[in-house]
């Protein structure tokens, strides 16, 4: 793919720091190919030297850890000090394996051993540079949040909430599914505060190890556990002063559920290892897409940090519930992704914007924006026609239209677009899971959509079923998670319940590597 300057003066560039001019040559011209800009450095020295001359600074940073003139850790922990939000990428020989631990404990964003395998790696920084876009940090200014869109009545009962608390000091407490702009709505809180000027810190905490969680939030002295080299302060510090966004709060450990309590109650905390109070004035805001209520009763939430943060309720609604604010979401999306890639904007017609605001959208805003980016990549012509929609918006369509094909037992239905033996009676089907979804629509549920769809294939004659069924079974759940947490793949395992390494297997077999 060429590379225009229009297209790489879009986004900061990938800072590269290494010694060895091979490793920074192979990586710059693989970033470029990729039309991500690069910055290449020989030494620690040079960075902070730039960082120091320069207002901006990377998109992500990518350093070794041995290097003449400084040690890569020593630069992670500097960095972190300065842009907590930065994703660091830390590269290390086999035999550095315990310096990598040690980064980890630092705040990197991920490790990459040497030799690398170069798709990988590029993989793994497109994951950084996705990471950095969405992390707000307490050097982001919040003039560049983007702003909420909304003409339904259930969202304008939110903006008239927002306008109610952003004079407050209170702390909030946002519900709503997966997707549909929890952090978006603590911005506006931010943004429209006394503490505006202030950092704004977000932290998922079930993005983060539970190992990793307690330093994250409240910094470790050096020397606390194997690999702290350094002091570093926590979430709340970096925070002080400003808002502290805490996502995902419902996953949070029992443990240190204990520990935010207190620092809600006087605003005093230790850091790992420490032994003096430090003292934080935060605003805190935090956010759920699980019914707290509920997880109280399960004895996995503790009911005195429920009721410290459900002072204020904020519910945010499913984007279903607001489906005349698609088509302008839509466009606004579709704008955004055309000046992220350096491409003239795209736009619906009504036929593909009606289709679009019919659609469940079980992953809300988030799945949205994601549909945006496809079409803008995808769709072969400017105007966007229902043909060129996904297919998972395609493939949800009113029952009545795959009804007949369910009806016609003597028309075979696709069930493997690569083979030629099975065909179709109906060119609109895009594939075997379209007659399940079909099914479940009519009221069968996916459960007997799934059972249709092995009766169809075990009749054709096939020997194969068990391996096609399983396959695309968890080629639709890898994809799910993976959509819901926007490629990162640690959160996509956690979510699922799997290893680490058990997702990067089985998207290595299921060819899901693109």
């Amino acid at each position: 793919m060429s590379v225009t300057k229009e297209s790489t003066a879009l986004m900061k560039p990938i800072w590269i720091v290494d010694d060895d001019q091979s490793i920074r040559f192979v990586l710059e011209k693989a970033l470029l190919r990729e039309g991500l800009p690069t910055r290449s450095f020989t030494n620690p020295r040079e960075v902070m030297k730039a960082l120091e001359a320069e207002i901006e600074g990377p998109q992500v940073l990518v350093s070794d850890i041995r290097m003449p003139g400084g040690s890569g850790l020593d630069l992670l922990a500097t960095i972190k000090e300065r842009m907590p939000g930065l994703p660091v990428i830390i590269m290390t020989a086999f035999s550095d394996l315990d310096s990598a631990v040690s980064a980890f404990s630092s705040g990197a964003f991920e490790y990459l051993p040497k030799p690398f395998d170069l798709p990988k790696a590029i993989e793994l920084i497109r994951r950084a540079v996705g990471e950095s876009q969405r992390e707000d940090v307490a050097e982001e200014k919040m003039d560049g949040a983007p702003e909420m869109l909304g003409q339904a009545p259930a969202m304008q009962d939110v903006f008239r909430g927002i306008g109610r608390l952003a004079q407050s000091h209170v702390t909030v407490l946002i519900t709503g599914e997966s997707g549909s702009g929890k952090e978006l709505v603590a911005h506006a809180l931010h943004k429209h505060s006394p503490r505006a000027q202030q950092p704004f810190v977000a932290i998922n905490t079930a993005a983060i190890p539970k190992d990793l969680l307690e330093s994250e939030l409240f910094g470790h002295e050096r020397g606390a556990f194997t690999g702290a080299q350094a002091s570093r302060r926590g979430r709340f510090e970096q925070a002080d002063g400003g808002t502290l966004f805490l996502d995902e709060i419902g996953d949070m450990p029992f443990d240190l559920q204990t520990r935010l309590l207190r620092v809600l109650s006087d605003g005093h905390f230790y850091r790992v290892g420490g032994h003096s109070a430090v003292k934080a004035n935060v605003r805190v805001i935090a956010a759920t897409h699980q019914d707290l209520e509920q997880r109280v009763k399960e004895g996995a939430f503790r009911e005195d940090l429920y009721h410290r943060l459900n002072v204020i309720r904020l519910r945010l609604p499913a984007l279903r519930e607001r489906r005349e604010d698609v088509p302008a979401l839509a466009r606004h999306f579709l704008q955004r992704s055309a000046q992220q890639l350096g491409v003239e904007p795209k736009r619906m017609d009504d036929a593909a914007l009606d289709r679009l605001s019919h659609f469940q959208f079980p992953g809300n805003v988030r799945q949205l924006e994601n549909i945006c980016h496809w079409l803008t990549v995808m769709a072969p012509t400017q105007l966007i026609e229902v043909k060129d929609l996904p297919p998972e918006v395609l493939d949800s369509g009113p029952a009545a239209e795959l009804a007949p094909n369910l009806q016609a037992p003597d028309a075979p239905i696709m069930a493997d677009a690569t083979s030629p033996a099975l065909t179709t009676a109906a060119p609109h089907v895009h594939d075997m899971a379209v007659s399940a979804v079909a099914v479940g629509a009519l009221g069968g549920g996916w459960e007997s959509g799934l059972e249709q769809e092995a009766l169809l294939l075990l009749n054709s004659g096939r020997t194969d079923v068990w391996d096609t069924l399983t396959q695309r079974f968890e080629t639709s759940l890898i994809q799910a998670a993976l959509a819901t947490t926007r490629g990162r793949r640690i959160e996509a395992a956690q979510k699922l319940g799997i290893g680490r390494n058990t997702i990067t297997r089985k998207i290595q077999e299921l060819g899901l590597e693109d």
